[in-house]
């Protein structure tokens, strides 16, 4: 009699929140801390558990923030918790005390497996990925090792033993524009604001806005012009862009900015709540929360200001 069974719970908004995972509440909270420590447990390392990362008796350090929104967008509820949290921790700890990738595999293998990733400053230590290169405000492109159960983000200290850096990354991007793209949709409104969103598995989905020129010519089958693109990378899975040609830039831009700053909450592997200009490989924020009420602005330079005149100067486009 399944039409009676009753769906996954999880405590009301109107419950005390968690401070660190503030979709929690705070006994959800505790049951996935408690669950975290018994895996742990379970696979022979006692941990130190804090708020949102746990510390091995041999001084290692396990982030919570990625695993704790998987259990939380999870529409099953708490009752998959245990699974997903033996799974995930598992496959960290294999990954931990197994011999390292970088000293089985074949230089060609892992240079064939190199990929770039854009993330967040939040998610590195900069003090182990000096050589990260600053994409945008808050944004790193580091190289990282693709393998069947994880991905290894390369340190300053791995990149030493794999040769050149400049070279390593030419190959990387290389292998990103590779990459099929896995999933596209349009999204429009009635008025006739539209942007495009690619979305795969793949951990470096968003990561292909270092390919743009590429991703916009294989999916819209026009190159990007002069003024670049609209883009927006919310977490790993997803890349929004808007082709800048024409005076649609407006409405898209707004449309893109709530996109992103929706995208961005709660997910695992969350990279930036704000819509970005993109000209020539660089990205410029166009969006910002405000600090004071809280809500969602637009924020333009100089630069992108001329550049909307110069738009709604020409018109309509009339290709």
């Amino acid at each position: 009699m399944g039409w009676l069974r009753r769906g996954p719970r999880r405590d009301g908004d109107d419950t005390p929140r968690d401070p660190e995972f503030a979709y929690f509440s705070q006994r959800e909270a505790a049951v996935f801390r408690g669950r975290v420590r018994q895996t742990f447990a379970e696979l022979g390392l006692e941990v130190t558990v804090y708020a949102g990362h746990v510390i091995d008796d041999k001084g290692r350090r396990f982030g919570l923030g990625n695993l704790a929104a998987v259990c939380h967008q999870d529409r099953r509820g708490p009752r998959v918790w245990p699974a997903m949290i033996h799974r995930h921790i598992g496959l960290v700890v294999r990954a931990m005390d197994g011999p390292s990738a970088l000293e089985t595999l074949p230089p060609e293998q892992i240079r064939a497996q190199l990929y770039p990733r854009v993330v967040s400053g939040d998610g590195i230590d900069a003090a182990a990925f000096g050589y990260a290169r600053t994409v945008a405000p808050g944004l790193y492109e580091v190289l990282a090792l693709d393998l069947p159960e994880s991905v290894m983000m390369l340190t300053d200290e791995a990149l030493e033993r794999l040769g050149d850096h400049r070279q390593l990354r030419d190959r990387a991007l290389s292998n990103l524009r590779g990459l099929p793209v896995e999933e596209h949709e349009t999204v429009r409104d009635a008025d006739g604001m539209c942007f495009e969103v690619i979305l795969g598995d793949s951990f470096y989905t968003a990561s292909r806005v270092l390919d743009l020129d590429g991703v916009v010519q294989r999916v819209t089958g026009l190159p990007l012009g002069e003024h670049g693109a609209l883009v927006a990378l919310p977490f790993r899975h997803q890349l929004a862009f808007h082709p800048i040609r024409d005076t649609s830039i407006i409405p898209a831009l707004g449309a893109m900015a709530s996109f992103a700053a929706a995208g961005y909450e709660d997910v695992p592997g969350a990279i930036s709540p704000y819509v970005f200009w993109w000209r020539g490989g660089t990205l410029t924020q166009l969006s910002e929360h405000d600090e004071e009420c809280g809500d969602l602005r637009i924020v333009v330079g100089d630069d992108f200001h001329d550049l909307l005149e110069r738009l709604i100067a020409q018109g309509p486009d009339r290709r």
